[in-house]
């Protein structure tokens, strides 16, 4: 349950701060799980592939940094708290778990693949959510969120051995 908006001159509707600071916690957790995971692929990926992988994984985690902060930013400017601590992501993350024990470049591939889809997916249901509270701005965020997760999540599945 999210707790109401602190104190502030932003004229955002009570009821849109609201649930924009949901929306924002919960994908800011989930973001930074999977910048976590980008980062486990990164440093442990093999195979034949290698260094195009841990390029192309480099990258995936350098832009989810910015959206973190992003997120997290837009979160406090409408007087929430931003809470992305090591055991609130672990404890409060909608990403299933990410097998640590894989090595093999075309594994980290489809296990990162699944978790950028299922996190487009929930930044897309929270652009709806925002944009019907009212808030534009946080949408438009989300907006930019999600086109860069489609970015990475084509990137992979181009990577992909197999079709889909």
């Amino acid at each position: 349950m999210a707790k109401s908006a602190a104190k502030s001159r932003n004229d955002l509707q009570d009821n849109a701060k609201t649930t924009s600071i949901a929306v924002l916690q919960a994908c800011l957790t989930d973001s930074i799980d999977l910048y976590n995971t980008t980062r486990q692929a990164h440093w442990n990926v093999k195979g034949p592939n290698f260094h195009g992988l841990h390029t192309m994984f480099e990258t995936f985690y350098d832009t989810l940094a910015v959206d973190i902060d992003e997120l997290a930013e837009r979160l406090v400017q409408l007087g929430g708290t931003a809470v992305g601590a090591s055991q609130d992501v672990a404890a409060k993350t909608r990403l299933t778990p990410y097998p640590v024990e894989i090595k093999q470049g075309s594994e980290h591939v489809a296990a990162l693949a699944d978790r950028y889809a299922a996190l487009a997916k929930s930044v897309r249901e929270g652009i709806d959510e925002t944009d019907e509270a009212g808030d534009a701005d946080t949408a438009d965020i989300l907006t930019g969120v999600s086109k860069n997760l489609d970015k990475a999540l084509w990137m992979l599945e181009a990577s992909a051995t197999g079709d889909r």
